[in-house]
């Protein structure tokens, strides 16, 4: 069953915000115990990412860290740094998304945790990557869509530059991390040693844009804002209706002629200058306005339904609300119940994948500040006495 894949395997977590949180998320909907370090009083920057929120809880906090158990620990006293190595000693996995450099100087670099846990995958998200120049500079999702070029061909030509709606970077680079882990737990199996692996959001955006600078690479030239559209294909893109938009895509010329059969305007496929791709490309504006004259003439759900019909791929532009509707998205069983303490009927998007038709354990609430520290500090064997020391020296929270 896939939420059993990692069970039995601990992951110690210092990461916040959304990237890491997102790919201790993933190990922990597939099986893993994760135990999330968080700053006492205070805790993952994302707990304060309100309104919205639900039971109390940020949701956004609450949407990447389900599953997971919370340990209140100063990392930047010597006692907490001790109790991340202990706790590494005996884990499989640890992920930090700490400058690089900072997890270093705090004792716990992958050099010397490894020493003592030989068969310890040390996972380090970061911003910029861990070598060059700009290695040590903080990083945010829109800022690194600055940064690779994304914001510069994401909008419509002659408006201001327009950051993509969702954090892609960040949930990418979640995304790598957590493949990077897989994979070194993988060759672990193997050769049972561990190994240092990372992502960085710098690289997850570049990896994102690999066809835009394909095409500048081969040509010289700069892409440009497209709106919805695709340089290289046409007609790919939102047309208006007489009553919203649809999305038609036609990744081929056998495509474009149903298109052109399904609203009406055979004639279309037939025009030299929409004879193929590289053709209509060419003439792209004279053919956006001609099909456009014909779905502005019905209804979106009409121009659906005959598109659809003839076998042409296409949408209807959907707002959250209508996309959470949808019968497709219903039968996929995509949205999990998430139980939180304080809030009855929270839902969130389950781990996007299956095996066997499974998507991962079901799912349990995301952690109140500091709930499982106690637990997890008495099976370090730090009796009742020893805890309330470290909440004195304010090491705990």
């Amino acid at each position: 069953m896939l939420g059993s894949v990692l069970q039995g395997l601990r992951v110690v977590d210092l990461t916040q915000n959304v990237a890491g949180p997102y790919c201790t998320q993933i190990l922990a909907d597939l099986g893993a115990e994760v135990i999330k370090i968080e700053r006492p009083g205070s805790g993952d920057d994302a707990r304060a990412w309100r309104p919205p929120e639900i039971g109390g809880m940020s949701t956004g906090f609450a949407a990447l860290n389900r599953s997971k158990k919370s340990v209140a620990l100063d990392l930047d006293r010597p006692e907490g740094q001790r109790i991340v190595a202990q706790l590494a000693a005996g884990a499989d996995v640890l992920v930090h998304s700490l400058k690089p450099g900072s997890a270093e100087a705090r004792g716990l670099g992958d050099e010397p945790l490894r020493a003592v846990n030989p068969r310890l995958v040390y996972c380090a998200i970061s911003a910029f990557g861990e070598v060059g120049p700009m290695r040590g500079l903080p990083g945010y999702d829109p800022l690194m869509q600055a940064f690779t070029g994304i914001m510069s061909v994401t909008g419509h030509e002659g408006d201001e530059p327009a950051r993509v709606g969702v954090s892609l970077i960040d949930l990418g680079t979640g995304m790598w991390a957590a493949m990077a882990v897989l994979s070194a737990l993988l060759q672990r199996a193997g050769t049972g040693q561990g190994m240092r692996v990372g992502a960085s959001l710098l690289e997850t955006g570049l990896a994102w844009m690999a066809v835009p600078i394909a095409n500048y690479l081969a040509t010289g030239r700069l892409p440009r804002k497209m709106g919805s559209g695709m340089a290289m294909m046409v007609p790919y893109e939102l047309y208006d209706t007489a009553d919203g938009q649809v999305f038609i895509a036609a990744a081929n010329d056998r495509l474009f002629a149903r298109i052109c059969d399904a609203l009406g305007c055979p004639e279309l496929a037939r025009d030299p200058r929409f004879a193929d791709n590289p053709s209509r490309v060419g003439h792209r504006d004279a053919l956006h306005e001609s099909l456009e004259a014909h779905t502005r003439s019905r209804s979106t759900a009409d121009c659906i339904e005959r598109l659809r019909a003839a076998g042409a791929p296409c949408s209807e532009l959907n707002n959250v609300a209508q996309v959470l509707e949808q019968e497709q998205v219903h039968a996929l069983k995509l949205l999990a119940d998430v139980p939180l303490p304080q809030a009855s009927g929270h839902r969130a998007i389950g781990l996007p994948f299956n095996s066997g038709g499974q998507r991962g354990r079901a799912p349990a609430a995301p952690p109140v500040l500091g709930a499982d520290t106690a637990d997890v500090l008495a099976a370090l064997g730090l009796d009742t006495a020893a805890q309330a020391a470290l909440k004195r020296q304010g090491v705990t929270g």
